[in-house]
């Protein structure tokens, strides 16, 4: 009998905000797998620590590369499509061997998950199961305390690394929005939303649910670039309630 695939979210940085499914099937696993940054820990096996059992085997996927080399060369697809490969033969060697395997995934698995390359690569020859977690996004929002969506208000979950007009296009489509992925597009977002007359709603939110949160009117940001764990919130209409 082959082993199965459990995807699990492990959530947006709080360790005590992970579910208990999420931390059960993490206990229970002979074998836990995550990503990581050369010379890093791994963010999402930072989250999990304290729910793997002792003896626990662990595997270690770390990246090629992350910002060395620009999202359009041809390079940069190609490196990944042959790790994610080498990744998903090492589980499914593990797999094979009739062990389960259980792949964090920072905040939800299906919302920009690391994990779903490896799921769909190993999805059609093994089982497998995905434990939702609470989105980084989520954790941003209530740490700001800002409520985002209200009535009918459209909310659009928008990437940072999209050009200055299509940015401001999708923030003139909708009523609330999640700008993700900010790094180094820091002034090409900031630059949309005054484009759009939504700078001064604008909050920006660092390592939300982490050490190190930080919170403020992104106006008031002198940082450049922004860090990996970063996103800005525009919050919706705020009709009466």
């Amino acid at each position: 009998m082959t082993g199965t695939l459990i995807v699990v979210g492990v959530g947006p940085g709080d360790p005590e905000l992970m579910t208990v499914k999420a931390a059960r099937a993490i206990a229970a696993a002979p074998v836990v797998a995550y990503f990581a940054k050369h010379g890093r820990r791994g963010h999402a096996r930072t989250i999990a620590d304290t729910y793997l059992a002792p003896g626990a085997r662990e595997l270690r996927l770390e990246y090629p590369y992350t910002t060395e080399i620009a999202l359009d060369d041809p390079r940069y697809a190609e490196g990944f499509a042959t790790f994610y490969a080498q990744c998903a033969a090492r589980l499914a060697e593990e797999l094979d061997g009739g062990a389960d395997v259980a792949l964090l995934c920072e905040g939800d698995p299906f919302l920009y998950g690391s994990s779903l390359p490896l799921l769909d690569r190993l999805s059609q020859s093994h089982a497998t199961t995905v434990i939702p977690g609470v989105c980084g996004m989520s954790g941003c929002w209530t740490a700001a305390r800002l409520p985002m969506t209200h009535g009918d208000d459209v909310l659009s979950v928008i990437p940072g690394t999209l050009d200055e007009a299509s940015l401001a296009a999708a923030l003139s489509g909708c009523d609330a929005a999640v700008v993700m992925k900010i790094g180094r597009n820091l002034d090409k977002v900031r630059a949309a939303l005054a484009r759009t007359g939504r700078a001064e709603q604008a909050i920006y939110v660092e390592r939300g649910t982490m050490a190190g949160e930080r919170t403020m009117k992104l106006r008031d940001l002198r940082d450049a670039p922004a860090p990996y764990f970063s996103l800005v919130l525009v919050p919706g209409r705020r009709r009466a309630r």
